[in-house]
């Protein structure tokens, strides 16, 4: 009888090992099929290359900036605590490229632009980070929010 108890015991052990090992495979196949990234995981100095890489391109060469014009400034990356964005300046003033937001903080309030001035502002546990890009010259730069 003590036999057949020891190898339940271990027959139960195997089928619950299998079947773990089994679920951690179908969900880590699952995952990556679903919400992975290409190449694993990007590291902070990766996503800002990848931000302020330049604007694709439309086929006839066209910038795809919200108001289709050109020559565009100079592109820069601001970073925050609550977020990243990127600003560029062009001929109908600056405008916001993208931003996204750090881990655990949204984006409350966005002014894209183009315009004089935008702003973006990001609300999260430690409260709320507001950026407000303006251009001087071709070149964006963080300015103090005068509101």
């Amino acid at each position: 009888m003590r036999r057949r108890s020891f190898l339940a015991v271990a027959g139960w052990l195997v089928t619950a090992a299998v079947a773990t090992l089994i679920g951690v495979a179908a969900i880590r196949w699952v995952g990556e099929s679903i919400a992975g990234t290409p190449g694993g995981v990007l590291s902070q100095e990766e996503v800002e290359r990848a931000l302020a890489a330049p604007a694709p391109t439309t086929a006839g060469g066209a910038s795809t900036s919200p108001t289709g014009s050109a020559p565009h400034g100079e592109r820069r990356v601001f970073a925050t605590d609550g977020g990243t964005a990127v600003a560029e300046c062009g001929p109908d003033g600056v405008w916001l490229v993208s931003w996204v937001p750090a881990q655990g903080y949204r984006v409350s309030d966005v002014d894209r632009g183009p315009d004089d001035d935008v702003e973006v502002a990001f609300t999260g546990p430690a409260g709320k980070f507001e950026l407000k890009v303006r251009c001087v010259g071709r070149e964006p730069v963080a300015v103090e929010d005068d509101d």
